[in-house]
C-alpha cells in the first residue's frame, strides 16, 4: 500500500515538474511562435527541392540545406525588400488621396459629369432609396484611406524594422536549415511525446504539411498570377498605383467569394461613368477569364483535393486570420481550421462511441 502511495506520489511531482519545464519552454519559445511556424511551412514546401540536391547522398545534407536555404532567400527576400518601399509610398499617396480633399474632389466631378447618380435615385426610388453625393463619396474615400492605411501600415511595420525584419527573416532560416536534416527525427519524437496513438499524430502532421503547401503553393501562386496580370492591366489602361492594386489583388486572389472582383468589378464601373464602355467590357471579360482559369484549372491541377474545406469556411477563416495575426493570417488560419477539422474529424471515428455508452 505505501509504496502504491509512494508510486502516486512520485508520478504526480514528476507530472508537476513536467508541465512546469513546458510552461517555461512555452514562454521561451512563444515571442519566436510566428518564426517557428513559417519556418515549418517553408520546409514542408521546399523539402521535395532538399531531397533532389540530397538525391542517393552525393551531396552532403548540411550542403544540401544550404543549398535551399539560399534559393528560398533569392526567391523570398530580394523581392520582399524590393517591393516593401515601392509600396509604402503609393500606399501613403491612396491614403492620403482618401484623407485629403483629392479623391472626393475627383468623385464629384465624376458623379456630375456622369449623372450616374441621378439615373442610378430613379431606379432606386422605386424601393424608396435615395443616395446622395456626399453619401457615396464619403464611402469610397473611406474605402480607400482604409485600403491604403493598412497596406501602408503593413509595409511600414517592416521597413521601419528592417534590422528586426533582417534578423527574423535568417532566425527563419537556421530553423529551416535545421529541420531540413532533423525534422523526421523531431516528428518522431513529438508523435513519441503525444498521448495519441502515433497514426493519429502523423494525420495531424500530415494535415498541417498538405494545407500548408496547399495555401503557399495553390493560394500562393494563383495570387502571383492575378496580381501581377491586374497590375500589368492597370499600368497598360493608365490607372494610378498600378502596383499597388497590383498587390491588393494578390491579396484578394487568397479570397474565395469576392477574389480580384472587388478590384476589378469597381474599375470596370469606373471606365463604364467615364464613357470608356469597351474598357470597361475588356475588364469584365479579363476578370472572368483570369479568375477562371487560376480557380478552376491552375489550383485544382497543382493542388489536388487536399484542401476539403467549405468555401464559406475558408472566407471566414482568412478574414478572422488576418483580424488576430495580420497579414500572416491568410496562412495561419486555414491552418487553425484544417486541425479542428482534423481533430473533428478524429473524435467522430475512434473516442464519439465511447462519450454515447
Amino acid at each position: 500500500m505505501e509504496d502504491r502511495i509512494s508510486r502516486n506520489m512520485t508520478l504526480w511531482f514528476f507530472l508537476a515538474c513536467f508541465l512546469i519545464s513546458t510552461y517555461m519552454l512555452g514562454r521561451l519559445i512563444w515571442p519566436f511562435l510566428s518564426i517557428i511556424i513559417m519556418a515549418a511551412v517553408l520546409t514542408g514546401i521546399f523539402h521535395p527541392v532538399f531531397r533532389f540536391f540530397n538525391i542517393k547522398d552525393k551531396i552532403n545534407a548540411n550542403f544540401a540545406s544550404f543549398l535551399t536555404c539560399l534559393l528560398i532567400f533569392l526567391i523570398l527576400f530580394i523581392p520582399i525588400i524590393f517591393f516593401v518601399g515601392i509600396l509604402s509610398k503609393e500606399a501613403y499617396s491612396l491614403y492620403h488621396a482618401a484623407k485629403g480633399a483629392v479623391l472626393s474632389d475627383q468623385i464629384n466631378d465624376l458623379l456630375q459629369n456622369s449623372r450616374i447618380l441621378d439615373k442610378a435615385n430613379v431606379w432606386l426610388g422605386r424601393f424608396n432609396i435615395h443616395l446622395t453625393g456626399a453619401e457615396l463619396n464619403k464611402a469610397i474615400s473611406e474605402t480607400g484611406k482604409v485600403v491604403g492605411l493598412f497596406l501602408y501600415e503593413q509595409a511600414m511595420a517592416i521597413a521601419s524594422n528592417t534590422l528586426i525584419f533582417i534578423l527574423d527573416f535568417f532566425l527563419m532560416l537556421l530553423v529551416i536549415f535545421f529541420l531540413l536534416i532533423d525534422g523526421g527525427s523531431l516528428i518522431k519524437f513529438i508523435t513519441g511525446l503525444s498521448p495519441l496513438p502515433r497514426e493519429q499524430s502523423e494525420i495531424l502532421i500530415d494535415k498541417f504539411n498538405e494545407i500548408a503547401g496547399a495555401i503557399l503553393l495553390g493560394n500562393g501562386l494563383g495570387g502571383l498570377i492575378q496580381g501581377v496580370a491586374g497590375g500589368l492591366v492597370f499600368w497598360i489602361f493608365g490607372l494610378p498605383s498600378a502596383l499597388l492594386w497590383g498587390v491588393v489583388m494578390g491579396f484578394l486572389a487568397f479570397l474565395p467569394i469576392i477574389g480580384i472582383g472587388a478590384v476589378f468589378i469597381p474599375a470596370a464601373i469606373y471606365f463604364f461613368l467615364i464613357g470608356r464602355i469597351g474598357a470597361g467590357l475588356f475588364f469584365i471579360i479579363f476578370y472572368l477569364l483570369l479568375s477562371g482559369i487560376v480557380e478552376y484549372f491552375f489550383k485544382p491541377k497543382l493542388v489536388g483535393h487536399r484542401v476539403k474545406m467549405h468555401t464559406l469556411l475558408v472566407f471566414f477563416a482568412i478574414i478572422g486570420g488576418m483580424k488576430m495575426f495580420g497579414i500572416l493570417g491568410i496562412i495561419y488560419g486555414p491552418l487553425v481550421v484544417s486541425v479542428f477539422i482534423t481533430l473533428s474529424e478524429i473524435y467522430q471515428t475512434n473516442y464519439q462511441a465511447l462519450f454515447e455508452q
